[in-house]
C-alpha cells in the first residue's frame, strides 16, 4: 500500500473515530448560523429566485422551516442578546443598540450575571466556539472568551468591512482578543466559514457549540468575483452586490455541511439558521412582510428560520406556529439532556416536544417586543397583534389571520381587545428594567418616517 493511500485510509478511520466518540455521548452538536439583516424573502424557502441558496434551501429540507418565527427585537444587539440569554433582553435593560464609545465601560452590554447558552452548554461538558460578530459588549469584559466560549474568532462592535481591514478596537479581527494580522484574512464570510470548519474538525470526544454569526449581508456591499458571478443576472446592481454577499453565506453553510458528513457527525448535529432581524431598508426584500429592520411590523421582526438535527427531527416539515428566537436556548438544553424546568429565567420554550408531534399545544400564545424602553413595543396574542408605533405616531391593532400583511389597522373597531393588548404588556413590562443606555434609534425614526412623508407629498397630484 503506497504512503498516499495509507494516508487516506488513517484518515478516515480517524473520522469514524472521532464520529463514533460523539456518538456515544449522546449529547448533539449544535451550531447557530445567524445572519445579519438578510430580508425574510432572501432564501429559496421562502420563495426567493434571484438569489441562489440551494444550500439553505437543502438544510431547510432537511428539518422545519418556521412560517412564524420571530426575535425578540428589530435590530442587532439586544436581538443577539435575547437569543444568546433565552431571555427578553428588556429583563437586563438590553433593548438598545450600543454606540461606538462603549469598549470603556463593561456595563454596556449584556451583563456576566447572565447565563449566555455557551455557559449552560459548558456545563454539561460541551466545548464551545463564537465566531463571526459579537455586538453584545463591547469592553473585554463581555468578550465571549467571558461569556462561556472557549474560542473566539470575530470583531467584537456592530459593523465591519468585508477585508478584514482594522478600523478602530471594535473592527478588528481578532483570534481570542488577539488581532489578527490582514495577511491572513481574505474574505471574511469565508474566513468565518474556515474557522467553523477548522473547529468542526478538530478531534475532540467533546460535543461542540459554535455559534456563528455572519455580518453578512450588513453593509457595507462588499463581494468578490467569485460570489457576483453568482448574482450577475441581478439587473439592479446594488441588489446584486448584496445578493452575492448572500450567497457567500450559502456557500459557506454547504461547506460546513459537507464538513459535518466527513466527519460523521452530521445525523447528530443541529443546525439552525436565522437572521438577527427582519432586512435592512436597502437591497433586502421582506416582501410579504410590511415594514423592515428597526421597525416592530412583522418584516422587522419575522425571519427566515430554520432547524435541522436528522437523528430527531423529521425532515421536510414546515411548523405554523408562532416560535421566537428566545426558544433555541431551552431546545439546546432539552436536546443535550438538561432539566429545562430548573432554567427558571429562561422566557422561551424547548420545541423538540411540539417539532416531535408529543406535544399538541403551542408554543406560544403571546409574544411581547420592546424597543428603547417601550418608545416602540408590540405584542401578539392569537391572531391579534397591537403595535405602539413611534414611526406612525399611533397604536394599531391588526388581526393576522385575515390580515397576515398588516395593511387594515382595526384599533377603532376593537377597543376591547386593544385594552386587553394594553395590559398584557403593562404586565409583561413591570417584569423589565430601563434601559442601561441610550441609542440613536427614537431621533433615526422620526427622521425616516418624516423623510418619507415628504416623499409623498412631493409625488402626490391632486386630480380634479
Amino acid at each position: 500500500m503506497n504512503f498516499l493511500k495509507l494516508t487516506i485510509l488513517l484518515l478516515c478511520l480517524l473520522n469514524i473515530s472521532y464520529g463514533n466518540a460523539q456518538e456515544k455521548s449522546n449529547k448533539p452538536n449544535i451550531i447557530v448560523i445567524l445572519t445579519d439583516d438578510q430580508g425574510w424573502a432572501d432564501v429559496g424557502f421562502n420563495g426567493c429566485t434571484d438569489i441562489p441558496t440551494p444550500n439553505l434551501d437543502k438544510l431547510a429540507e432537511s428539518g422545519v422551516i418556521f412560517s412564524n418565527g420571530y426575535v425578540s427585537h428589530p435590530y442587532c444587539s439586544p436581538s443577539r442578546a435575547g437569543l444568546l440569554t433565552g431571555r427578553y433582553q428588556a429583563r437586563f435593560g438590553h433593548d438598545c443598540n450600543m454606540t461606538y464609545d462603549t469598549d470603556n465601560d463593561n456595563t454596556v452590554g449584556t451583563p456576566l450575571s447572565e447565563v449566555m447558552i455557551s455557559e449552560a452548554l459548558k456545563e454539561v461538558g460541551y466545548r464551545t466556539c463564537a465566531i463571526g460578530k459579537w455586538h453584545v459588549g463591547d469592553h473585554p469584559d463581555l468578550h465571549p472568551t467571558n461569556q462561556g466560549f472557549d474560542y473566539w474568532f470575530g470583531f467584537s462592535g456592530g459593523g465591519m468591512n468585508y477585508w478584514g481591514i482594522p478600523d478602530g478596537p471594535l473592527k478588528t479581527i481578532v483570534r481570542n482578543g488577539k488581532p489578527v494580522p490582514q495577511k491572513e484574512l481574505s474574505y471574511i464570510t469565508d474566513d468565518f466559514t474556515e474557522e467553523a470548519i477548522k473547529y468542526i474538525n478538530k478531534k475532540d470526544d467533546k460535543p461542540f457549540f459554535i455559534y456563528l454569526a455572519y455580518n453578512a449581508p450588513h453593509s457595507p456591499d462588499h463581494a468578490t468575483e467569485k460570489y457576483l458571478e453568482q448574482t450577475k443576472h441581478i439587473e439592479y446592481s446594488d441588489r446584486s452586490v448584496y445578493g452575492a454577499m448572500v450567497n457567500a453565506v450559502d456557500n459557506g453553510i454547504g461547506r460546513i455541511d459537507a464538513a459535518l458528513t466527513a466527519n460523521g457527525i452530521k445525523d447528530n448535529t443541529i443546525v439552525v439558521f436565522l437572521s438577527d432581524n427582519g432586512g435592512r431598508k436597502e437591497h433586502a426584500d421582506n416582501r410579504p412582510n410590511r415594514g423592515h429592520k428597526g421597525m416592530l411590523f412583522e418584516g422587522g421582526i419575522k425571519v427566515p428560520f430554520v432547524i435541522s438535527w436528522p437523528k430527531k427531527i423529521k425532515a421536510k416539515q414546515t411548523y405554523n406556529q408562532n416560535v421566537i428566537s428566545l426558544d433555541l436556548y431551552p431546545t439546546f438544553l432539552e436536546a443535550a439532556g438538561v432539566n429545562v424546568e430548573t432554567k427558571k429565567q429562561l422566557d422561551g420554550k424547548s420545541l423538540l416536544p411540539y417539532l416531535n408531534g408529543n406535544l399538541s399545544t403551542v408554543p406560544h400564545n403571546t409574544l411581547f417586543w420592546r424597543s428603547v424602553g417601550g418608545f416602540e413595543y408590540a405584542v401578539r396574542k392569537g391572531d391579534y397583534k397591537l403595535y405602539k408605533s413611534s414611526y406612525k405616531n399611533k397604536t394599531m391593532l391588526f388581526n393576522l389571520k385575515s390580515d397576515a400583511y398588516e395593511r387594515n389597522d382595526i384599533a377603532k373597531n376593537y377597543p376591547a381587545i386593544m385594552a386587553e393588548l394594553e395590559q398584557e404588556y403593562k404586565t409583561w413590562d413591570s417584569k423589565n428594567i430601563a434601559p442601561g443606555w441610550l441609542d440613536p434609534h427614537p431621533e433615526n425614526v422620526i427622521k425616516e418616517e418624516k423623510k418619507l412623508q415628504d416623499a409623498r407629498k412631493k409625488s402626490t397630484r391632486k386630480i380634479k
